[in-house]
């Protein structure tokens, strides 16, 4: 399942492609669209289906999924109205994407007006199907803000649909109706969230004195060998603590993963869900192995803002591990540059200057929203003043993989 933007291409292209990018590998497989975006023009009372037989575009001919269509036919909330579909943008932007990144497929649109989140779960889960059906969801976020305050709700909605909050409101996002359903459903497949790019049109080509916002996310289904190297790293962290403590250790499987270069954190929460802990490295100099057990260790006993970890937190202990990809660099000589250039809920950042030096992992955007607050909690980390720039400090940018202990 996809969620992508529906403005016009100079606005929003560049982050819907991030996420249509991921389909090559799907190219052939995929046979049915299923997609759903918000009526602007045209008031709808549940979801409004097409009577047409395709769709154009100057790519070609999309054939209507008619059997699709009939499977829905019971479904109260779905109705069969074209005039919701003439003058609705929501939907046609995305077909150019599609026609580009897959071969032949069928297509089910469904304009989404006045409907709740059960009535279009409902819908998706009668279509969901299997590898050969991609779900896409369009909307755009937050209309008409500047700059800075539409930054800042964007990025409280982005942490709201990676934590399967199925209560965003049209002001967080023109398609909240779609959204809320699509999540319910999400969530119900157990489909794991990806933040793929968060930006706005003050980013691309529009005023930043009045902007709209974008997002781009992607949820698939945990692959296997992503969820084993999960477990095997929390299963090292947590028998590195315990060796220490001298309490029980778990079953640790093994992962190839483990034997090559790699640098990761981890993160400690006690029972209440309060930060226990946390440390790690950004230069992969070691094995994955050792890293995590290393800085897993050093995380219960050698984080100064805590006292040791005893065997007495250790019943109510979780463990949250984020291996960390490439570092990039984020080219900015003026403060402005980078507060422009950070995607909140995507990057981790390293700031160097001189002998300083701090790191924030992508996590902090949930307490840190704004790209301004973001920046300065990691001046203030690198034991800088949080007004400080000068142009010879240095950003580099990263994304995790985050793998977390789920409470019993």
């Amino acid at each position: 399942m996809l969620i992508v933007p529906h403005a016009g291409y100079v606005y929003s292209g560049e982050i819907a492609a991030q996420a249509y990018a991921l389909l090559a590998r799907w190219r052939e497989r995929i046979t049915r669209v299923v997609l759903l975006g918000p009526v602007h023009r045209v008031p709808v009372r549940g979801l409004a289906a097409p009577t047409v037989a395709a769709f154009q575009t100057p790519l070609g001919r999309i054939p209507i999924d008619r059997a699709a269509l009939a499977d829905l036919r019971d479904l109260p909330q779905v109705v069969r109205d074209d005039f919701a579909h003439a003058p609705e943008h929501s939907l046609e932007v995305q077909l150019p994407f599609l026609q580009s990144v897959l071969a032949d497929f069928a297509l089910l649109p469904l304009a989404v007006g006045d409907a709740s989140p059960d009535e279009v779960a409902a819908v998706l889960e009668r279509v969901w199907g299997g590898d050969e059906t991609l779900i896409v969801i369009s909307s755009d976020l937050s209309h008409y803000l500047p700059y800075a305050q539409a930054q800042l709700r964007d990025g409280q909605t982005v942490q709201r649909m990676l934590r399967f909050d199925t209560t965003l409101g049209t002001h967080d996002a023109c398609g909240a109706l779609a959204l809320n359903g699509a999540l319910l459903a999400a969530q119900h497949h157990g489909l794991v969230a990806q933040l793929l790019d968060v930006r706005n049109s003050g980013d691309t080509a529009g005023d930043p004195a009045r902007v709209v916002g974008y997002a781009a996310l992607a949820f698939d289904t945990p692959s296997t060998d992503t969820a084993a190297l999960g477990e095997a790293l929390l299963a090292a962290a947590r028998n590195a603590i315990a060796r220490v403590l001298q309490c029980p250790e778990v079953p640790e499987p093994t992962h190839a993963a483990l034997a090559r270069p790699g640098a990761c954190f981890v993160t400690l929460h006690d029972a209440a869900g309060e930060l226990r802990g946390c440390k790690g490295r950004i230069d992969p100099e070691r094995s994955l192995l050792e890293d995590v057990c290393a800085n897993a260790e050093s995380a219960a006993f050698d984080d100064a803002r805590f006292a040791r970890l005893t065997c007495d937190d250790w019943a109510g202990l979780t463990i949250e591990v984020s291996v960390l990809g490439a570092l990039r660099p984020l080219r900015a000589r003026r403060e402005a540059d980078a507060l422009r250039a950070l995607r909140p809920g995507v990057d981790g950042v390293v700031l160097d200057w001189g002998d300083h030096r701090g790191t924030l992992l992508p996590q902090v955007w949930q307490q840190l929203p704004t790209p301004r607050e973001f920046l300065q909690a990691l001046k203030h980390k690198a034991g800088l003043a949080r007004d400080f720039w000068a142009p010879e400090v240095r950003l580099m940018r990263f994304t995790v993989r985050k793998f977390e202990e789920q409470k019993a």
